[in-house]
């Protein structure tokens, strides 16, 4: 076989290339579906943009593990720049200013930063000497680099982003090995100071998520709307679905966002429960493939990285799927490869892209003796 498939071809690592491949085509086709039964205007894009962040993420496996290293705490500084920039001239839509208006595009650096905080804590830890792990040294400078971006991004607002910052940061953080007593008082805080960030911190609309979820059945016509419907269209999916193009909850417009954040109700609705389990079992086998990446990784600074990618993934679907069903508060995230929107399929094409680069790195690493 390797005389008949090119060596370019065949040393691609296809044990997740070719379940991505998969689960974009069959979110092409939910797409098409919650577009009434046309290409237009969901699912063309999404193929399109899925093969252009593609081809970024096979140039990312170029760079070499020294330029990622070096360029971490530059990339960092300069997307944290660009969200002071966001809070001073940015661009405001749906009532929120996450936007930088640079005329040819809206962008959106609070996305840049989900890997770009995995990346300078791997970078930050990579080169913290074991034995100051279980020291302050090892937390207050990794705790600003992630309050930083959260702070910044909540003042937008937009507390799903801060989340998943927050959370990515969190995991290198414990994966670094600092000590679980830290994680356990810090959890303690969280639920102490919960109440206090819920009547002081959060907007009248963010509170409103936060009643409806512990209580939908309250307002099903007005704030409980999304999560009733998204049940309903899940629900009524059964064992095996309505079939191919076929669910009354998204072509008839019971169902808000059938293309973006509630993508998943959209394909569970057509295609059942086995529908849903599928695109779960895609998911952990891409992700069993990026935790692999991490443990076969030679240093630290590969590991982290390779695993804070993973984790911010991992995020993205865990939340979502919580969400549509509701077992979380609606906080706009989409679902990772499935959903339509650019800016969803760009960070988690950045994570890919990174764990390709990390697998070169492994393959090379006997032969360049790197470490």
């Amino acid at each position: 076989m390797n005389s008949v498939i090119p060596a370019p071809v065949a040393r691609q690592p296809w044990a997740m290339l070719a379940p991505l491949i998969l689960l974009v085509g069959f979110g092409a086709m939910v797409l098409f579906s919650a577009a009434g039964g046309h290409w237009q205007p969901f699912a063309t894009s999404h193929l399109m943009r899925f093969g252009v962040f593609l081809a970024m993420a096979s140039v990312m496996t170029l760079f070499g593990r020294d330029l990622v290293r070096f360029v971490a705490y530059p990339v960092y500084g300069v997307i944290l720049l660009l969200l002071v920039a966001v809070e001073t001239i940015g661009f405001v839509g749906g009532g929120s200013q996450r936007w930088l208006d640079l005329g040819f595009l809206h962008l959106q650096p609070s996305e840049f930063m989900k890997p770009a905080v995995v990346l300078v804590l791997a970078k930050f830890y990579g080169g913290l000497p074991p034995g100051m792990t279980g020291t302050w040294r090892a937390l207050i400078p990794a705790a600003v680099l992630v309050a930083l971006p959260m702070g910044l991004v909540l003042l937008q607002p937009d507390l799903g982003t801060a989340l998943a910052i927050g959370f990515g940061g969190i995991v290198v953080m414990f994966l670094a090995g600092l000590p679980l007593r830290w994680f356990m008082l810090g959890g303690a805080a969280a639920v102490v100071v919960a109440p206090i960030a819920y009547f002081f911190g959060l907007h009248d609309y963010q509170q409103r998520r936060v009643t409806t979820f512990l209580d939908p059945e309250s307002d099903p016509l007005g704030s409980g709307y999304h999560i009733t419907q998204s049940k309903i269209a899940i629900g009524s999916g059964g064992l095996f679905g309505k079939g191919f193009n076929e669910g009354s909850q998204s072509h008839l417009n019971y169902l808000p966002e059938p293309h973006t954040d509630f993508v998943f109700a959209t394909m569970a609705e057509e295609w059942g429960l086995l529908g849903g389990l599928a695109v779960i079992l895609i998911y952990g086998l891409i992700m069993r493939w990026g935790l692999s990446v991490a443990r076969q990784s030679p240093d630290r600074f590969s590991k982290l990285l390779a695993s804070g990618m993973v984790a911010t993934m991992f995020f993205y679907v865990a939340i979502n799927l919580l969400m549509v069903m509701g077992l979380a508060p609606v906080v706009g995230i989409p679902l990772p490869f499935m959903s339509h929107g650019g800016s969803s399929m760009m960070t988690n094409m950045i994570c890919i892209g990174t764990l390709m680069m990390v697998n070169r790195w492994n393959r090379q690493a006997p032969r360049s003796r790197l470490g």
